[in-house]
């Protein structure tokens, strides 16, 4: 696989037309030299403008941009150039998805609120309980139905994949049928930011185990459950510190003069809990959550009238970041593995499993005149949070042998395409039908 460094790229990026026009390949001698710094930003701009194609494609069609983001990275990986196929394994390119992952997970922490999750109450942690470990169940299971030859550890990490439930989807579609104030959409969204705690904690547990089982040991129940304690105790440290210490770090920091400063200082408390999370064997993505989880905007009221909101600030800097996150997941893709006929197979019983496993949910959502099936379509999405689990998965290795290898992986991204295709016209239907149903009772 060819790298972005050398003189290569340019020659590579005609080759697909010298094969069907049958016209002699160029010599990489001619090509147009590019240095790594220079290839990099020629990778960067490829991304961007398939990302924004993509995602403008996609929102014609109603559907979220995230989803377009994916099939043009799809499209990218096997459209026969060699060298859009390699960026999937560029650390420099690969470097630029994790920051975006990063800042991801900070947006998604700043759309929501503690005191909102906490409203919610036992009825939301219900759902979100039966939402993580219903479908981790029917995963481990569908995996040791369909992959038998493959270790626990793959059984269990499958299922993993399927506890996530996608925020920014599922608030997308409420938002845009007007019914985000509604019960039903406030116990979603606060069991959905439950469930993607819950599910970051599954996933921690479930990768150290993996990491034990590599270097040739085993995690220890007791290990296991420090993991499971660890990434708890971080989670209510971090809320509990950060909401009275950030504050007095915001107040500090509105003396200081020129511009870009709410933004510096929010990033730096950002990328500082990620690092921390990190070095404490837990995902960097935890530590992101939780550091938009804090930060309300009370925190830095000192920079009213001299600056924008914090997500204002934000949302330039992971418009260029996160799509390159979507893209490269995208190019990861292998269609040549997906239209094998198992690989196949295996990624629609993970979409079936998938929806299957989230109507557990309707049951927390039972009694007080609630709307249970829409809460359970309301939980199906994994969109940008699963694709973070099976990218981790890319990485996680047993004696050798990938935890998720291409053929899984593949399946993975096409269950998220499922449930996120699924999720918006299944939600309006069952909405559209709710309101029916209370007007005929009224009539």
């Amino acid at each position: 696989m060819h790298s972005l460094d050398g003189t290569y790229l340019l020659w590579l990026l005609t080759v697909p037309g010298t094969i069907v026009t049958g016209a002699p390949s160029p010599d990489p001698s001619s090509a147009i030299p590019l240095n790594h710094v220079g290839a990099l930003l020629l990778a960067l701009a490829v991304i961007l403008v398939a990302a924004k194609v993509g995602g403008h494609l996609a929102e014609g069609l109603r559907q979220p941009a995230v989803l377009g983001e994916l099939l043009a990275g799809v499209l990218l990986g096997n459209c026969g150039v060699s060298w859009l196929h390699s960026l999937g394994a560029d650390p420099a390119v690969d470097l630029f998805a994790q920051v975006g992952v990063v800042l991801l997970l900070f947006e998604v922490g700043l759309e929501s609120k503690v005191v909102d999750v906490l409203k919610v109450g036992g009825r939301a942690f219900l759902v979100a309980v039966l939402g993580v470990v219903t479908p981790w169940i029917l995963g481990w299971g569908l995996g040791a139905l369909l992959l038998p030859d493959r270790s626990v550890y793959v059984h269990a990490f499958l299922g993993a994949t399927l506890t996530a439930t996608s925020v920014g989807i599922t608030a997308r579609v409420l938002k845009d049928l007007g019914r985000a104030q509604t019960r039903e959409a406030r116990i979603i969204l606060g069991a959905a930011v439950i469930d993607d705690v819950l599910g970051l904690v599954v996933l921690a547990a479930v990768a150290i185990v993996i990491k034990a089982a590599d270097l040739g040991s085993s995690a220890s129940l007791g290990e296991t459950g420090l993991v499971i304690l660890k990434a708890v105790a971080f989670m209510v440290g971090a809320l509990t510190l950060g909401v009275l210490l950030t504050p007095y770090l915001f107040r500090a920091s509105a003396r200081l003069r020129g511009s870009g400063v709410l933004l510096s200082t929010s990033l730096t408390f950002c990328f500082l809990l990620a690092c921390l999370a990190s070095s404490i064997g837990l995902a960097p993505i935890v530590g992101a959550y939780a550091a938009g989880l804090v930060l309300e905007e009370p925190h830095y009221v000192g920079f009213q009238g001299r600056e924008r909101s914090l997500p204002d600030l934000v949302s330039p800097v992971s418009s260029f970041l996160v799509p390159v996150f979507f893209v490269l997941m995208g190019v990861r893709v292998d269609l040549s593995a997906v239209l094998n006929p198992a690989a196949a197979w295996l990624a629609l019983l993970l979409g079936v499993v998938a929806i299957l496993g989230k109507q557990a949910c309707a049951l927390g959502g039972l009694g007080g005149g609630l709307d249970a099936l829409s809460i359970g379509i309301g939980m199906i999405p994994r969109g940008e949070v699963g694709l973070i689990f099976a990218s981790i998965g890319l990485s996680l290795t047993v004696h050798g042998e990938r935890v998720v290898d291409p053929v899984t992986y593949s399946a993975v991204v096409l269950m998220v395409m499922i449930t996120t295709l699924v999720t918006p016209p299944a939600l309006k239907w069952s909405l559209a039908r709710r309101r029916r149903a209370r007007g005929e009772a009224a009539a």
